[in-house]
């Protein structure tokens, strides 16, 4: 296979994916021509051809695609799009065609790498780490599995020396990576699409640590087992890296931040939840441990603002709050409605949630239905399939799921009719979550919002 380098034309399948967006732009930065095809235009897809990346969204082989000669061309596809005739003209000309975890592997081979992996917390943990890295102006490069508030982008170059990467499961996608460091955040249950049971998840993640050099350093949250030498970090317990003494003032928190040989004091957060804590409490070990100062870190966790659909939060004079989020299992739903209920324990809330994919619904049913309990009224939505056909799911359904949830005030809707009915609500609190294209209901309702009240 050809070094990247000798490559000038890259066509993604499926570019308007979160980390195939990414990849996109890291070889658009690098002067190469990209192409794609998507099957949705979405925001992403509008940013990304505003930035010269030209993009179809039919799936037909036109002469931007016949014009491409296979000796200067690599084709990069996600393993979400199964069928689709693009893809087999590549495959039948003989093009180089590379799954995007195997691209990114081979740029992870050429930098000091930092991976970031977990079921859950990674794209905040790997964002903030990005980050605190620019802050400290080193030369890093970043791949990441959401928007950064602060770049506003899931990208960003800033030299080659380190590259920061979300490294996923999905598919078993991290065992194409070369970290240098790398983080385990979690090894929840999910993707039992591919896995098949917790185990062979745990299985996996082990095989993931396995890859990090006994001369670097690896991050395990205190508690999971992974089978080698590595630190540990944790949040009000004792740890290689630990942070205890929270404190809420209004929404910032409060905490103190401890190394193996010194303590830190008085860190300003203004991200909520305990789990994020956590979070922030690993991404400190790492750059504490590339040599940044702690004056740089405190300033810089002090101006962290987030990723886009990770807890994105209006609040309005009214006292009514809007609260969009990106989860899409039980125990991030949970970490969410933790949060709401911790910093506004008497407020009503109203959950609007949009079930992401057949096989997650049926495997975790139970723990859905047992979250979605804790709000006060529920509006599910049906059922995104992404990847998944409904037929090979027989019973598998919204309905279903709302038989399960423990509520009085729940009812089943269709997205198209989701914003009419949310308008028809009385709530203090507005949550809507979801992976799916949930999404598209954000503008609306804020707009909404904000034409009967002003915001603080």
């Amino acid at each position: 296979m050809n070094n990247l380098e000798t490559y000038q034309n890259f066509y993604f399948v499926g570019i308007g994916g979160i980390g195939m967006s990414a990849l996109a732009r890291y070889f658009n930065a690098s002067g190469k021509k990209v192409l794609g095809y998507d099957k949705t235009n979405t925001k992403l897809t509008q940013e990304l051809m505003n930035e010269g990346i030209d993009i179809v969204f039919e799936d037909l082989i036109d002469e931007r695609i016949i014009s491409l000669q296979k000796e200067n061309t690599l084709v990069i596809y996600t393993p979400a799009i199964k069928v689709l005739g693009i893809l087999d003209h590549f495959h039948q000309n003989n093009f180089e065609v590379l799954k995007r975890a195997k691209v990114l592997g081979l740029i992870t081979e050429n930098t000091d790498c930092i991976a970031v992996a977990g079921t859950h917390g990674k794209t905040t943990t790997s964002t903030l780490v990005s980050h605190l890295c620019k802050e400290a102006d080193l030369p890093f490069s970043c791949f990441l599995g959401g928007i950064s508030e602060n770049f506003r982008s899931n990208f960003l170059y800033n030299g080659s020396t380190y590259s920061v990467v979300e490294a996923d499961e999905y598919d078993r996608s991290f065992l194409n990576l070369a970290p240098d460091w790398a983080v385990v955040t979690s090894t929840d249950a999910d993707h039992l699409d591919i896995y098949g049971d917790k185990d062979q998840i745990e299985e996996g993640f082990k095989q993931f640590a396995a890859l990090v050099p006994d001369s670097r350093q690896l991050f395990i949250r205190k508690g999971i087992e992974i089978g080698r030498d590595h630190r540990t970090y944790a949040v009000n317990e004792k740890a290689d890296y630990y942070s205890d003494n929270l404190r809420m003032d209004y929404d910032k928190i409060y905490f103190d931040f401890h190394t193996p040989t010194e303590t830190v004091k008085d860190f300003v957060w203004e991200i909520p939840g305990i789990h994020n804590v956590e979070n922030a409490t690993v991404a400190l070990a790492i750059l504490h441990n590339l040599g940044v100062d702690f004056e740089t870190l405190k300033k810089a966790i002090a101006n962290f603002k987030g990723i886009k659909r990770r807890y994105t939060k209006h609040i309005y004079k009214s006292g009514k709050i809007y609260i969009d989020d990106y989860a899409h299992h039980p125990t991030e739903i949970n970490a969410v409605m933790g949060s709401i209920k911790t910093f506004y324990p008497d407020k009503k809330l109203l959950v609007v949630f949009q079930p992401h994919l057949f096989s997650r619904t049926r495997d975790f049913a139970d723990g859905f239905a047992e979250s979605l309990s804790k709000s006060d009224e529920l509006i599910l939505l049906d059922i995104y399939p992404a990847r998944e056909l409904q037929e090979n799911f027989e019973g598998i359904t919204s309905d279903w799921l709302l038989e399960k949830v423990t509520l009085d005030k729940k009812e089943g809707v269709i997205l198209s009719d989701a914003f009419e009915k949310i308008k028809e609500k009385e709530f203090d609190i507005l949550l809507t979550v979801g992976a799916g294209n949930i999404d598209t209901l954000y503008d609306p309702i804020v707009e909404w919002l904000k034409s009967v009240q002003s915001t603080t």
